[in-house]
């Protein structure tokens, strides 16, 4: 338990201080592409012209990834945001461990190899196949291969799930095919067996999170595990045939199983070895209850093979979820909620199911549940269960409705929320829905400044990462990438742009320098709340993007 904050006596405000999250809202680079610039956001731009802001890193270093090469996310952004401090996180932690050899002299590798060495059966990996490093790394599954072979293990099987969201929307034979070579070239000596088994989008099976949709996991289940779908020969010839049928992007391809013989070539059996090698928790909790819980609710798994199951990392560290997992993820510890709560802050989160773990599961350090139950307050707004472009306003106004309840009800010093609009639309590829996912998120933030105005409090708004100010895909000149027809090439994925910190303070009394700090990352808005809340931050936190007088 942290011991409390110290006040610092210089701000006090009659309402509470409101934390806006826009998820996947920066500045563009570009011109064209940028949803963010296009839209009419009148009440964004009226507070960028006359509130005090500056600009904050969401990516790389700035967040514990690798390089800032890596483009921030939202898992990471709300780490960020939540501890107040730059942790080193699931990509980071994930390479330096296979990198180093560490993970293979770990228990739960050497219980999965020998399990399917002694049993002379076949080791499985699930995963999405990209380079994004947001949820994977194409270079640490082939590692892991690689290292399987040199161990012994005789039989390997891939289940690969298409990407298209955080890596270009048609890219997948980019890592397929080449993949495919791999394999084949590793299993010609005639000792050892790879193959890609099964696959479909990311946005189709498997990757489910927070129990929005559980038939994707059910799906998933079924392609991978009982081998159940349409079988094509090769995963090239699948994605080929699937995408003209279909005109879907990567992230939407429907499942597939690659059969020989009309049959299946990698079902999961009794005695397997099964490897989810996503390292990012929130997609990867449900298809790993699919596998772990001796009696699943949510759908008929119809076959439940034993097998020695383990996750890349501990995807939930309060559950313990998985039971075996090959990295420890990162310990987070005195995060600005368990601060507050030994301060005796009342907090109050909100997002839709897209983004409710991410305000409250990830913004806490990974963890699960509350603090205080007597000063904390969760509340998720479920998510339409449609394509996002066909709803780009998602729930904003349902989330707004409630907070304004809550501001008037006067019962909270602290207010986050999350609004997901500009990732979730983001990642469609689809720009005007991204425009009218603005416009709708910016009239609801013209009303919670109403709101914050008449309750004399202070709103700070900024965002996790960066996405809808970056929707069509540019070459190393800066040039408009085209598509056959003339049409920009879509970008589906995150951006390195750094995103707004805005500061509307209508009771703004002289306490603080409205001159901001600048060249902080996103890791800064949770000493920043605390000085609003009235308090010192601990002295390791990373710098308040205020100045107090």
């Amino acid at each position: 338990m942290v011991e409390p904050l110290k006040k610092n006596g210089k701000i006090k405000r009659n309402g509470p201080v409101m934390l806006v999250i826009m998820d996947g809202v920066g500045y563009g680079k570009y011109r064209d592409g940028d949803a963010v610039a296009q839209a009419m956001t009148k009440n964004l731009d009226s507070l960028l012209s006359s509130c005090p802001n500056t600009k904050l890193k969401a990516h790389g270093l700035a967040v514990g990834l690798p390089s800032d090469a890596d483009m921030g996310n939202s898992e990471v952004g709300h780490n960020a945001m939540g501890c107040g401090r730059v942790f080193a996180q699931g990509a980071k932690l994930v390479a330096n461990s296979i990198n180093s050899g560490e993970m293979y002299q770990g228990a739960t590798w050497k219980k999965l190899v020998k399990n399917v060495k002694d049993n002379n059966s076949t080791m499985h990996f699930i995963g999405l196949l990209s380079d994004g490093n947001v949820h994977s790394h194409i270079d640490n599954l082939k590692h892991m291969i690689e290292e399987a072979k040199k161990e012994g293990v005789k039989k390997v099987r891939v289940h690969a799930l298409l990407d298209g969201r955080d890596v270009g929307e048609m890219s997948a034979l980019d890592y397929f095919d080449p993949f495919a070579e791999f394999l084949k070239e590793l299993s010609a000596d005639g000792t050892f067996d790879a193959k890609i088994a099964s696959g479909g989008g990311r946005m189709v099976i498997t990757m489910d999170r927070y129990n929005a949709n559980w038939d994707m996991v059910r799906k998933g289940w079924e392609t991978h595990v009982l081998g159940e779908g349409r079988y094509f020969a090769s995963a090239h010839e699948a994605i080929e045939t699937l995408r003209k049928e279909t005109g879907a992007i990567d992230q939407d391809l429907p499942p597939f199983v690659i059969a020989e013989n009309g049959k299946p070539v990698g079902t999961i059996e009794d005695n397997d070895s099964v490897i989810l090698f996503n390292f990012r928790g929130d997609r990867a909790l449900e298809i790993t209850k699919a596998f772990e819980a001796e009696n699943l609710a949510e759908f008929d798994r119809k076959r439940h093979p034993k097998v020695e199951y383990a996750g890349m990392m501990e995807y939930d560290g309060d559950l313990h979820v998985p039971a075996q997992y090959l990295v420890s993820p990162p310990s987070i510890d005195r995060t600005l909620a368990e601060y507050l709560c030994a301060s005796g802050v009342k907090q109050f989160s909100i997002s839709e199911t897209q983004k409710f773990g991410h305000v409250t599961y990830f913004f806490n350090g990974n963890k699960s549940g509350k603090f205080d139950e007597k000063l904390e307050e969760y509340v998720e707004i479920p998510s339409d269960i449609v394509p996002f472009e066909q709803r780009p306003w998602m729930k904003c106004a349902e989330i707004t409705d409630r907070v304004i309840e809550e501001i008037e009800s006067g019962k909270w010093d602290l207010i986050k929320l999350n609004y997901p609009n500009g990732d979730m639309v983001g990642h469609t590829g689809v720009f005007e829905a991204v425009v009218c996912s603005m416009e709708g998120m910016d009239i609801q933030i013209g009303r919670l400044k109403e709101a914050i105005e008449k309750a004399g409090g202070v709103m700070v708004v900024t965002a996790d990462h960066v996405n809808a100010d970056d929707m069509y895909e540019h070459d190393k000149k800066g040039e408009l990438k085209l598509k056959a027809d003339g049409e920009p090439k879509a970008k589906t994925s995150h951006s390195l742009n750094p995103v707004p910190c805005i500061i509307y303070d209508p009771c703004y009394g002289g306490e603080y320098s409205t001159e901001l700090n600048t060249g902080l990352g996103i890791s800064s808005i949770a000493a920043t709340l605390m000085n609003f809340l009235g308090y010192d931050a601990p002295e390791d936190y990373d710098k308040s993007i205020i100045n107090l007088n």
